[in-house]
């Protein structure tokens, strides 16, 4: 019957993977910003604002990171975040699966795999989570902060000020009755085509900003006076109701994450409101792990497979005691060259 070795490989996994996410509903940054591979990952490659590389901004020592805005990493490789985690089958499972190996049963074996298999594909998971956390940073505030091991990392994409606006006192949108969210959303929108001659057709909000315009006394005021009637105010009827008056398609975005200290968040923030053309808004460029580029060639107890364009996931043998450690790492950033044809406005 095969042995651990033989049961636990990277090839596995990433077929494992591949199988069981393949009818998974992507994130909304991974459709604006696609995935693309490239040798190794500079940040020469990684474009902003008219072509131009993105500058990587040192912190200060001393400044606290925010648990909300901030992704962990392990190291920064060849200039860009290096995220890299591990896991090792326990000695529990092995014993389980050495049981099973005796019962010459392979019922019982697939059980335990496919443990190991689900623990690895958290790992995966993750690493496509810090990529999403990456994008709706950047959609939400035109820059990405990353902190680790006492270093704090700004890269500034420079984002135009004259494209972001924070409404203040009566304006702000909590405020239902004397706020006007219709005049402000063509104010952006005319911004953005008075500078680009590109017309932002798209915007992206959470729930929590989306009932803002839900329940706008001018809003609904608007829609009973197209109607002539009172009516019971829907999803659908809102979204139509801003095609039809803004040629505008928002996306209500509440999809969240789980950080180590057990508290949820969302991957993109209450109070914004983001608008952007048609069409894709950058790339999220994977570049070359040092496990694939090092130890996918062979002549090691280490086996790498390549999931989600970029992710290597690898196993490497321990033979005493018996055991098969796996990597998933990512080298991953985004680009936004359609970053000057976006408007970020702070609500409320």
């Amino acid at each position: 019957m095969a042995g651990i070795f033989d049961l636990v490989t990277a090839q596995e996994i990433g077929t494992y993977y591949t199988s069981n996410s393949s009818n998974t509903i992507p994130y909304l940054g991974a459709t604006l910003f696609p995935p693309k591979k490239q040798l190794g990952l500079d940040l020469s490659w990684i474009k902003a604002a008219n072509g131009l590389p993105v500058a990587l901004m040192p912190a200060a020592f001393d400044t606290k990171a925010t648990l909300r805005d901030r992704i962990g990493f392990t190291k920064i490789e060849t200039q860009m975040p290096f995220f890299r985690e591990a896991m090792k089958i326990g000695e529990k499972d092995r014993q389980e699966m050495n049981k099973a190996q005796g019962a010459a049963n392979a019922a019982y074996m697939m059980p335990i795999i496919n443990k190991i298999f689900d623990d690895a594909t958290n790992l995966v998971n993750g690493a496509e989570v810090d990529n999403e956390r990456m994008r709706m940073q950047l959609l939400s505030t035109g820059k990405i902060s990353i902190v680790a091991n006492g270093l704090a990392y700004d890269y500034d994409y420079e984002f135009k000020e004259s494209h972001k606006e924070t409404l203040l006192t009566t304006a702000k949108w909590s405020d239902l009755v004397n706020s006007n969210p219709v005049d402000d959303i063509r104010r952006w929108q005319d911004s953005i085509e008075d500078d680009t001659g590109v017309r932002p057709t798209n915007a992206v909000c959470t729930r929590k900003t989306w009932n803002y315009l839900m329940n706008n006394q001018k809003i609904k005021l608007d829609m009973n006076t197209q109607n002539g009637q009172n009516i019971i105010l829907t999803d659908a009827m809102l979204k139509t109701y801003f095609q039809t008056k803004l040629g505008l398609s928002i996306a209500v975005y509440n999809k969240k994450f789980a950080l180590q200290d057990g508290s949820s968040n969302l991957f993109y923030p209450d109070n914004t409101f983001t608008l952007f053309p048609d069409g894709n808004l950058g790339n999220t460029y994977f570049g070359t792990t040092p496990e694939e580029s090092d130890l996918m060639a062979g002549g090691t107890d280490a086996q790498v497979q390549i999931v989600n364009t970029g992710v290597a996931v690898t196993t490497i043998k321990h033979k005493h005691p018996v055991n098969v450690e796996t990597i998933v790492s990512e080298i991953a950033m985004p680009s936004f060259e359609t970053i000057d044809s976006v408007f970020i406005a702070i609500v409320a």
